[in-house]
């Protein structure tokens, strides 16, 4: 079997590139089930297939019986991503990373640990991993191969998290978030927040700004219910997403990240709101992908918006901890891949492995029978035995002996040996 990975992420091409490549969730089972119909045209076995579409990348995870056929799904599964984001498969090909096999695995076990994300070491990504997983097992997308990679990726991830300290020298967004916010306003405990959307990030930008006890805070989302219980958690009210154009204004910081195929919050209803602030400044972060607020928002003066990409300078840089538990992770990373290529060679082995079996155990029938028939004619048991394991170890030495004296001088050495690792290794002859 053979592995090939493709997508793009945020060092590898730009939000507005990456946002037209974001499937939301409801999308997944349908668009898996596309991209193997698509993989599958001309293939004598459908390919394996996983989804992996977040904030900062998408992701193809594909399985082939070996690495000619893995390779030449990458033009098919490019094409089908550009198709997808409604674009050309030139301009995708420009932003895109292919990677097989080995270079596959720790490309998957980097992610899953954190160690390809924006914010180095952030515990986000693994949910997102194995959410992908779930629904390609769902969607019937999900091979033994893509299983057992994604497994061995969660065991790493693990691994990384217990034995390093990856993710205590990180900011989250979220943190990051505050932070930036309270480089505007002098004091946090002033300011009025309105959170848009209930997913993961908000609550995480929730439980930051919470503790910095803010004047106000309010959480508007499409689903009231579930508004409503992200805000009760954290002390704010909750708001209908309908509202959210007359009441921008009451807000100094606004901070949104949905599952919206299109913006939410347009450059009309800010440059209301700033009228009606009488010009006080806003403070707005887009966490979204694709963007929650319009990107001409940041033109207006009195506005400071910032996107995932802008927030993503604010992350700390690598000290001499950070660098050692980086070197430690991609230690673990490395053990992961070996293990990974280990695998893959015993499953490229199984076939002969079992015509080996096939072979030894017709030669053993074979023998057997004629013992029997030897021994219902009467003859002497012990001289049946010798028969029955001098043909036995005849036919199991005469192929690599006859291979042996066969050899021509320049095979001949390594052929001596291969026979002797087979027969004659410590523990082949018995024990008396």
């Amino acid at each position: 079997m053979s592995v090939l990975a493709l997508g793009l992420n945020h060092q590898s091409a730009p939000l507005d590139l990456r946002a037209r490549f974001a499937f939301p969730a409801p999308q997944l089972p349908h668009a898996l089930r596309g991209l193997r119909e698509h993989l599958a045209r001309g293939a004598a076995v459908a390919p394996e297939a996983t989804l992996l579409s977040t904030c900062n990348r998408t992701e193809l995870y594909v399985a082939a019986n070996d690495a000619h056929a893995a390779a030449a799904l990458a033009q098919p599964a490019l094409e089908w991503l550009a198709l997808q984001g409604g674009t050309s498969g030139a301009q995708l090909a420009e932003h895109a990373y292919v990677v097989e096999d080995s270079a596959a695995a720790r490309h998957a076990f980097r992610v899953a640990s954190g160690l390809d994300s924006m914010v180095l070491g952030e515990p986000q990504i693994l949910g997102q991993i194995k959410q992908a997983v779930r629904e390609a097992g769902l969607a019937g997308t999900l091979g033994s191969t893509l299983h057992q990679l994604f497994q061995r990726s969660f065991s790493v991830a693990k691994e990384v998290r217990t034995a390093t300290e990856i993710g205590a020298h990180s900011v989250s967004m979220s943190a990051a978030t505050v932070r930036l916010a309270g480089q505007l306003f002098e004091d946090l405990r002033q300011v009025r927040v309105l959170l848009v959307g209930a997913g993961e990030m908000i609550e995480l930008v929730a439980a930051h700004f919470a503790s910095q006890k803010p004047l106000a805070m309010a959480v508007a989302n499409r689903t009231q219910e579930r508004g409503e219980s992200v805000a009760a958690r954290f002390g704010a009210t909750a708001m209908r997403l309908a509202d959210l154009p007359d009441r921008l204004h009451e807000f100094d910081v606004v901070v949104s990240c949905t599952a919206s195929t299109l913006p939410l919050i347009g450059l009309g209803a800010v440059e209301r709101a700033l009228k009606k602030r009488r010009q006080r400044p806003m403070f707005m972060v887009d966490l979204a992908v694709p963007r929650d607020i319009e990107p001409e928002v940041s033109r207006l003066n009195d506005v400071y918006l910032y996107t995932v990409d802008d927030l993503s300078a604010l992350v700390q840089t690598a000290g001499e901890k950070r660098h050692a538990a980086v070197a430690r992770a991609e230690e673990i990373v490395e053990q992961g891949v070996r293990g990974f290529e280990h695998w893959i060679g015993q499953r490229a082995s199984v076939p002969l492995i079992r015509a080996v079996q096939q072979q030894a155990e017709d030669w053993r029938s074979a023998e057997l029978r004629r013992a029997r028939q030897q021994l219902a004619r009467g003859a002497d048991v012990d001289a049946v035995l010798e028969t029955l394991t001098r043909g036995l170890t005849a036919k199991l030495l005469h192929g690599p002996l006859a291979e042996l004296r066969a050899a021509d001088a320049e095979h001949r050495a390594q052929m001596s040996s291969t026979v002797q690792q087979l027969f004659l290794r410590p523990g082949a002859r018995g024990h008396a």
